[in-house]
């Protein structure tokens, strides 16, 4: 996967005519699907790949991971309208050559019939499609923990990267949910969502420090979700993740939230370059993207509250 050219004039395009016809850009959800699409099932497969190629010679992997259970099942929603805006930044102010995205859902293992959806990395307007195939179920188990760690362990074992493999530079991976993971990697329900057959549980621990040497991995806990601000999600993910946690404080900049960590990632701007950006296309979101990735500065060492926070690998020491 991974071929053709995003085309802003094709996306306004295939959103009129959904609009004329009176159709969702979810019509698979929408249209009362109560299974993972075929295309998104991450049963069976072997890797997700993000490839070069003649059109595409220096890719770089972005994944987009959201929690569609209670009060997360509009982020999908908010991220299809603002694709343009995530892409225009990305290609036309440089901050990635040939950004390959892929874009998957997370639920809950112990209870929902869609605990994951993962798509491919594609370069054109499938990534559109990908999302249309998202299936909102909306559920998980009522408790504060989802299952962001079975998702992790797809994209550690599951997913392979030619930005790593031929140039040893990690892709980007973004998580949006505003629960807890399990502390376990279950190996039933890897057996029975994706398909491998573990000898045992694996620490979500493990399973994350595996993950991060291919991904530089964000956690995103948006404004409006149930646990917004609440201090236990936060810390856990701080104590997975270091300073790659970050509070947005609108929902509607998830987008631009994105694209500016890229390019603070590949060193193609800083942050008040890509504030101007922001501005230069007309976005709102400056005021949120500028708060949450304030503490996000991957050119130096950043000092805080007594700790030092390592830009590069977000390690905590005291």
């Amino acid at each position: 996967m991974g071929s053709g050219i995003w085309s802003t004039d094709v996306y306004a395009a295939a959103t009129s005519y959904r609009a004329a016809r009176g159709a969702s850009a979810f019509a698979y959800s929408d249209s009362g699907a109560r299974t993972v699409h075929d295309d998104l099932n991450p049963y069976g497969v072997a890797a997700r790949e993000s490839r070069d190629s003649d059109e595409h010679p220096n890719t770089l992997a972005v994944a987009v991971l959201f929690d569609v259970t209670g009060s997360m099942g509009g982020v999908p929603r908010t991220l299809q309208t603002k694709l343009p805006d995530l892409l225009g930044l990305l290609l036309r102010k440089g901050y990635a050559t040939d950004p390959q995205i892929l874009f998957g859902a997370i639920g809950d293992a112990t209870c929902d019939r869609a605990p994951l959806q993962i798509g491919q990395f594609e370069s054109d307007n499938r990534m559109d499609e990908d999302l249309g195939k998202i299936l909102l179920e909306g559920g998980g188990g009522g408790q504060k923990t989802e299952s962001y760690e079975l998702a992790m362990y797809f994209m550690a074992r599951h997913t392979s990267l030619d930005c790593f493999e031929k140039r040893g530079r990690r892709g980007y991976l973004f998580v949006i949910g505003d629960e807890l993971p399990y502390p376990k990697v279950s190996r039933r329900q890897v057996q029975q969502v994706i398909g491998d057959r573990l000898g045992q549980d694996v620490p979500t621990r493990e399973i994350v420090a595996e993950l991060t040497r291919t991904y530089d991995v964000y956690y995103i806990l948006p404004a409006g979700a149930s646990n917004s601000g609440d201090r236990q999600v936060l810390d856990a993910w701080r104590a997975l993740l270091g300073q790659n946690v970050l509070e947005l404080d609108d929902l509607d900049a998830v987008c631009e939230t994105i694209a500016l960590t890229v390019g603070l990632g590949e060193d193609a701007i800083d942050l008040d370059e890509g504030l101007n950006d922001l501005d230069e296309v007309g976005s709102t979101a400056g005021a949120a993207v500028g708060k949450a990735l304030a503490r996000l500065d991957r050119r130096a060492l950043v000092v805080t509250e007594g700790l030092e926070v390592d830009g590069d690998s977000g390690v905590i020491r005291l």
